[in-house]
C-alpha cells in the first residue's frame, strides 16, 4: 500500500517549518522530511530572528521559543588593518516589547519550530534523505527516500532543502549554482559568561547587540563579517563570494582567524572559549538568480529558491515568509478544490511578488554585479574613510582649513575625482 499525503515538505529549516506548520494547522496531511539527526542539526545561520515573519505564523511564539537576546543596538563598522570607522543605532524603542529582532541558536530554534509542526498534526521524520523526486509525466507526485520501500507520494511537494538543493538541480528546476552567486560563510560560537558579555557590550539583562562589518577583513573580496551577542555565547563569522575564495586562494578559516585578530575585535573576544565551528553556503545572486519557483505539483521556498537579501543580511524572514506563502497557496487551492497544476501554483509567485520578499530583492537586483565588478568598495573606500577621520580628529598643530584641504587632496589622489563620481553613480544605480 502506498504511503500518501496531501503535501510533502523537504527540509526542516525556517522555510520548511513555516510551510509544514501552516499546512498542518489548516488540517492538511503533511509529511516533513529532514536528513539531519534532529530538525536543525544540519542548519547554520548567523543567527538573527526577525519577529514579524514568525509572528505572522505563530503569534504567541515569544511564550516558549528558545530566544537568546533581543537586539537593542545595531553597529556598522568599516575596517582597515588597524582601525575602523562606524556608526551605531541604539533606541529605547527597541527595549520595549514586543521586540523586533532576536539572536537565536539555530539548532535549538529549529527543534522548537519542528515541535510546533508536530503539535499541529504534521508528521516529521529525520535521518532520511530524499534522493529524487517521483514524476508522472511532467508532474511531481512524490519522493524517493533512502529508507526501505522509500517511495512516498503526495499531491504536492515543497522543496525547502537549502541553498544547494540537489533535488531541484536533478529535476532541472534550476541550473548549477554559479560561484559568483553564492557566498561561503564560516562562523564560530564562543562561550563567554553572560555578565562579561553585558559588561563588554554595555548591556543589561536580555539586551543584545549586532555588529556588521566590511572592509579590510575580507582582503578585497566581496563579503561581510558579523558579531552577535547571545545569552552566554558570541557568534562571530565572515562570508565572501565563492568565486573570490577560488581566485584568492585564502582558506575561509584563515580569513576568520585574521578577522578575530583585528585590534577592534580581539578585545571583544578575550577569554572566550570555542564551542562550535561551522561553514555554510549562502545564495547571494539576488533577484536575477532566483529560479522558477513552481511547476506541476511542486514549489520551492527559502534558500533553495535563492531568497536572501544580502544587503540587509536578511534570510530567515524571507525563508519563513516564502514557506508560509507557499503553504497558503496550497491551502487556498485545496479549499477551492483546484488541482496543484503549474497554472494554479503560479499564485505563489504572484504572492511573493506582492510581498516585501520580491520587492526588496528587485530593488537591489543590480547590486551583486556592481559589487562583484568594483572591489574598490571593499578596499579603497574603507581606507579612505578611516584615513580622513584619522586626519580630522588628530590634533597636531595644523589648522583645520589645511586639514580639510589635505583630506580632499587625499580623496582625489586615492581614487580620482572622476572615479569618485563614477562610483557614486554606480551605487546610486545599484540602490535605486
Amino acid at each position: 500500500m502506498q504511503e500518501r499525503f496531501d503535501v510533502i515538505v523537504v527540509g526542516a529549516g525556517p522555510a520548511g517549518n513555516a510551510a509544514a506548520y501552516t499546512l498542518a494547522s489548516a488540517g492538511m496531511s503533511v509529511l516533513q522530511i529532514e536528513r539531519g539527526e534532529t530538525p536543525g542539526s544540519k542548519n547554520v545561520q548567523g543567527a538573527i530572528l526577525y519577529a514579524d515573519a514568525l509572528e505572522r505564523i505563530i503569534p504567541t511564539f515569544r511564550d516558549d521559543a528558545p530566544l537568546e537576546r533581543y537586539l537593542i543596538e545595531q553597529r556598522f563598522w568599516m575596517l582597515t588593518d588597524d582601525a575602523y570607522i562606524g556608526s551605531n543605532y541604539r533606541s529605547a524603542a527597541f527595549n520595549r516589547p514586543p521586540y523586533n529582532r532576536y539572536t537565536i541558536v539555530r539548532a535549538q530554534f529549529d527543534r522548537w519550530f519542528s515541535g510546533k509542526v508536530q503539535q499541529a498534526g504534521g508528521l516529521v521524520i529525520c535521518e532520511t534523505t530524499v534522493r529524487e523526486l517521483i514524476f508522472d509525466g511532467e508532474r511531481v507526485v512524490g519522493v524517493h527516500t533512502d529508507r526501505e520501500g522509500g517511495a512516498i507520494y503526495a499531491d504536492l511537494v515543497i522543496l525547502a532543502d537549502g541553498v544547494n538543493s540537489t533535488l531541484a538541480r536533478k529535476a532541472g528546476f534550476h541550473a548549477e549554482l554559479q560561484p559568483k552567486d553564492v557566498a561561503l560563510a564560516v562562523k564560530e560560537t564562543l562561550f563567554l559568561a553572560p555578565e562579561v558579555i553585558e559588561q563588554r557590550f554595555g548591556l543589561q539583562g536580555e539586551e543584545g547587540v549586532a555588529i556588521e562589518m566590511t572592509g579590510a577583513i575580507t582582503h578585497g573580496m566581496v563579503g561581510t563579517g558579523f558579531l552577535y551577542t547571545n545569552r552566554d555565547t558570541l557568534t562571530i563569522g565572515i562570508g565572501c563570494l565563492l568565486s573570490n575564495f577560488v581566485q584568492q586562494k585564502i582558506p575561509p578559516y584563515e580569513l576568520l582567524e585574521r578577522m578575530k585578530a583585528h585590534p577592534a575585535i580581539q578585545p571583544l573576544l578575550a577569554g572566550a572559549e570555542l564551542k562550535e565551528y561551522v561553514a555554510h553556503l549562502i545564495p547571494e545572486g539576488g533577484y536575477n538568480a532566483v529560479p522558477r519557483l513552481y511547476g506541476h505539483g511542486w514549489m520551492i521556498a527559502g534558500d533553495s529558491a535563492g531568497l536572501v537579501n544580502s544587503v540587509h543580511r536578511e534570510g530567515s524572514n524571507l525563508a519563513m515568509t516564502s514557506g508560509r506563502l507557499a503553504a497558503e497557496t496550497a491551502i487556498a487551492l485545496r479549499e477551492a478544490d483546484r488541482p496543484f497544476t503549474a497554472e494554479n501554483l503560479s499564485r505563489y509567485r504572484r504572492r511573493l511578488d506582492d510581498s516585501f520578499v520580491m520587492k526588496d530583492l528587485k530593488k537591489y537586483r543590480r547590486l551583486p554585479a556592481t559589487l562583484h565588478e568594483n572591489p574598490q568598495f571593499f578596499t579603497t573606500y574603507p581606507g579612505m574613510m578611516n584615513a580622513a577621520m584619522h586626519e580630522f580628529i588628530t590634533v597636531d598643530g595644523t589648522d583645520k582649513k589645511s586639514k580639510e584641504k589635505a583630506i580632499r587632496r587625499s580623496l582625489g589622489e586615492r581614487r580620482g575625482w572622476f572615479g569618485l563620481v563614477g562610483d557614486a553613480f554606480k551605487l546610486w544605480r545599484a540602490f535605486e
